[in-house]
């Protein structure tokens, strides 16, 4: 049917507060919300990320703080990633597998803390734990091998469900990784431990500040384009994304986010599961720079960023910004 000027006025719906919030297609509640946090050695120590303004690195017993306020906020669930100390790590990043590293002290904390208030997500690579900043095993051409990386990864995946993760999260772009953990989480009794892919992880000039934050910038020794995605392909995103599910994956990530809002919705309509962005470093950094340029207000630059994920069909957003946006969503 149809629809002319005057019996037709799209104005009139948005002439008041009450009937714009009426008429709102997509809706923002802080259960959208999934909060990165940073985990350092120490006790009571808070380190600012130079990079990121307003964030910070927590030891564990600040990061129990967080998670607690997480909780109030109405936020599901925390993304934790560990800042390794130089001496721990090396080529092989075997501290990864250490039942009591930095990660596994924080899992185990937090679910002490909150239970099954609070959702832990917990980051599967190997670059915060081996001294080339590497996401894997780097053979002697400097290449970065995929199976032999797996079966590592499927160790340290193991090693955090057993402490207590709710959801590993596979961010290193090796092929065949998701169907390993997942079947090695089935035969070591974490039947219901879900797998959150990074399915389509791009190569991405967004991660500057996470690598500063994890320990890993100064370290990384070539690129990783090797493994991560090229951000000129959308095709490939949807192939990854469909292996991923095929072999076991119960959500799936897109990172970056704002860059990727066409694979997000392209992900959506073709996908039944659950599809995440995660909003990196360098667009929370963009936000904090023209903040403080004064190009707009951090509520204004935030929400509008959230909304744009949200209706592009992500179920939900990793975000720095997470207590801030929780807290104007009235969490």
């Amino acid at each position: 049917m149809e629809r002319h000027f005057p019996n037709t006025r799209m104005r009139r719906g948005r002439a008041t507060r009450w009937s714009r919030t009426m008429l709102r297609e997509t809706v923002l509640t802080p259960a959208d919300l999934i909060w990165p946090l940073f985990v350092t050695d120490g006790s009571a120590v808070q380190e600012p990320v130079g990079s990121l303004p307003g964030v910070s690195r927590w030891s564990v017993d600040g990061i129990v703080t967080q998670a607690r306020e997480a909780v109030k906020l109405g936020i599901p669930c925390i993304a934790l990633f560990p800042n390794t100390q130089g001496h721990l790590r090396s080529d092989d990043g075997a501290e990864a597998l250490n039942p009591d590293n930095l990660m596994c002290r924080a899992i185990r904390a937090v679910k002490q803390a909150c239970g099954d208030d609070l959702g832990v997500l917990t980051d599967v690579a190997l670059d915060p734990y081996t001294s080339h900043g590497q996401d894997g095993l780097v053979d002697g051409r400097g290449y970065v091998g995929n199976d032999d990386t797996v079966a590592v990864l499927v160790d340290q995946a193991l090693n955090q469900a057993e402490a207590g993760a709710d959801i590993v999260a596979p961010s290193d772009m090796m092929d065949g990784r998701v169907r390993a953990i997942r079947m090695a989480l089935e035969m070591n009794g974490h039947p219901n431990v879900q797998i959150m892919a990074y399915a389509a992880k791009y190569a991405s000039a967004f991660y500057g500040p996470f690598r500063d934050a994890v320990g890993s910038g100064g370290l990384l020794k070539g690129d990783k384009a090797t493994y991560q995605m090229d951000p000129a392909n959308g095709d490939e995103a949807m192939a990854e994304i469909a292996l991923d599910i095929a072999e076991g994956a119960d959500s799936v990530m897109i990172k970056p986010g704002l860059a990727y809002l066409d694979i997000i919705w392209r992900a959506r309509q073709r996908f039944d599961v659950p599809v995440f962005a995660y909003q990196v470093s360098g667009e929370y950094a963009l936000i904090e720079a023209g903040v403080a340029a004064g190009v707009g207000s951090r509520e204004g630059l935030l929400m509008e960023k959230l909304i744009a994920f949200k209706r592009a069909g992500c179920a939900g957003m990793l975000t720095y910004h997470a207590p801030i946006a929780a807290r104007l969503l009235g969490g």
